[in-house]
C-alpha cells in the first residue's frame, strides 16, 4: 500500500536467534560489547526483508542493563557504535540486488526500566538520555523514543533533544493484561491514549506510535489516535502519522518487571498471523507498521509482500 512505512522488527530477540552473545541483564547491549558483527547481520536481515527504517541497537545501553559503572565508562561509546552500525547498514542497503534507501531511527529507551512508569525519575534519567542523544545524533535520521510508559517520559525526551532539526517519533507502550483489554486503551501509567495523543501534538512529534504491547490492544489505540489527529485544529497536527509495532510475548503481566526475564513467544503470531493484525491497524489509520520483541525478518518480509 502506498504511503505505508515499514519498520524493522525486534533486534534483541533476533540477535539471540542468530546466536549472538545474549543474556540478562545486558540484553541486546551484550552484542555491542562482545560481537558487534551480529548487530550488522540483524540490520542487514531486516533490510533484505523489506524494512524502510532500521532502529539503532541502543535500547539496552542504559545503567539498568549494563550497570552504572559501565555506562559511565562506555555508554557514549556503545551508543555511538550502535548508531554507526545502523548508518553503515543503511548506506549499504541491498534488496534483491538493488540499492535501496533505508532510514535510521535513533532508539531512545525508557531510561529507568521498561513498562515501569512508577520507576521514572527525571533527574536521574536526564543526564543518561543526554549521553545517548549526543552519541547517536551524527548517525540517525529521526529520533524514536520508544516503549514510553508515561507522558512525563515523552516530555523529557523532547526537552533533552531540543530542536535539532531531526523529526521526533514518540512510541508509547500500552497496558495489555486481560483487564486492560476490557477497557479503553491506556498507557502503562494508566493515562488514557487520548492524553498521549494530545501530548504528542503539543510536543511537535512527527509520528505517534504504540509498541511493545500485545496486538490485541493496539487497534483501539490506533482508532482513538486517528480520530483525534483527524480532528486536530491545525494542518500540521493533522499530518502526524500513526504507527504500531507490537510484541509477541505470550504472558502479559499486571506487574511487569522491566525486562527482568526472557518471556516466551506466542506460537500463533506466525508471519501470516501477525499480518492479520497489521492489516487491521492499517484499516484503522496506521501508516507506520513493523514489529517489536519476537517479530523477525520473516514477519517483515510477509508484510512487505502484502503492502506491495
Amino acid at each position: 500500500m502506498a504511503g505505508v512505512t515499514l519498520l524493522d522488527g525486534g533486534t534483541g530477540r533476533e540477535l539471540k536467534r542468530m546466536g549472538a552473545p545474549f543474556r540478562q541483564p545486558e540484553w541486546s547491549a551484550l552484542a555491542l560489547l562482545e560481537a558487534p558483527e551480529y548487530v550488522t547481520r540483524v540490520h542487514a536481515a531486516f533490510i533484505a526483508a523489506g524494512a524502510d527504517v532500521i532502529t539503532t541497537n541502543s535500547y539496552a545501553v542504559v545503567p539498568f542493563h549494563i550497570g552504572a559503572d559501565r555506562f559511565a565508562s562506555d555508554g557514549a561509546r556503545l551508543a555511538a557504535l550502535a548508531g554507526h552500525l545502523a548508518r553503515e547498514a543503511a548506506a549499504n542497503a541491498d534488496r534483491d540486488g538493488a540499492q535501496h534507501e533505508v532510514r535510521v531511527a535513533g532508539s531512545l529507551p525508557p531510561i529507568c526500566g521498561s513498562y515501569r512508569a512508577d520507576w521514572f525519575d527525571p533527574a536521574f534519567a536526564r543526564p543518561i538520555l543526554a549521553t545517548l542523544v549526543a552519541a547517536l545524533r551524527p548517525s540517525i535520521d529521526h529520533w524514536q523514543a520508544e516503549t514510553l510508559s508515561s507522558i512525563a517520559e515523552a516530555k523529557l525526551v523532547r526537552d533533552v533533544i531540543g530542536t535539532d532539526g531531526k523529526p521526533l517519533w514518540l512510541s508509547f507502550t500500552l497496558r495489555d493484561d486481560a483487564d486492560a483489554r476490557l477497557s479503553d486503551p491506556c498507557l502503562r501509567s494508566g493515562e488514557p491514549v487520548a492524553a498521549a495523543v494530545e501530548s504528542a501534538l503539543a510536543l511537535g512529534a512527527e509520528a505517534l506510535l504504540f509498541n511493545c504491547s500485545q496486538p490485541e490492544v493496539m487497534g483501539g489505540a490506533v482508532s482513538v489516535a486517528a480520530q483525534l489527529v483527524g480532528g486536530a485544529a491545525t494542518p500540521e497536527a493533522r499530518r502526524i502519522r500513526i504507527g504500531v509495532y507490537a510484541n509477541a510475548f505470550a504472558n502479559p503481566s499486571k506487574e511487569p518487571q522491566a525486562n527482568a526475564e526472557l518471556l516466551a513467544i506466542r506460537a500463533d503470531l506466525t508471519p501470516r498471523g501477525y499480518l492479520a493484525w497489521v492489516d487491521d491497524w492499517i484499516d484503522r489509520g496506521a501508516r507506520i507498521v513493523g514489529g517489536c520483541c519476537g517479530i523477525g525478518p520473516e514477519h517483515i518480509r510477509v508484510i512487505r509482500d502484502s503492502l506491495a
